[in-house]
């Protein structure tokens, strides 16, 4: 068991977050009162659901040691 394998890295992190930005932003769209607000809070999750996408391509790539060291 090294230290390097338990490591949480900030993409790690940040995928768990942008998973529960975009579950927070999805449960105000079904409450919101107006379509505009709906529609922003829609277009605000989606923008999370990429983020979180894209953190987790660079965590996947970072385990698989495709990653270049920066």
């Amino acid at each position: 068991m090294t230290a390097q394998a338990e490591r949480t890295t900030l993409d790690g992190q940040l995928v768990g977050y942008w998973a529960r930005e975009a579950d927070r932003l999805e449960a105000l769209a079904a409450a919101a009162r107006f379509g505009w607000q709906k529609r922003r809070f829609l277009r605000r999750a989606a923008d999370a659901r990429a983020r979180e996408a894209q953190s987790e391509a660079r965590e996947t790539a970072r385990a698989s040691g495709a990653a270049s060291p920066a």
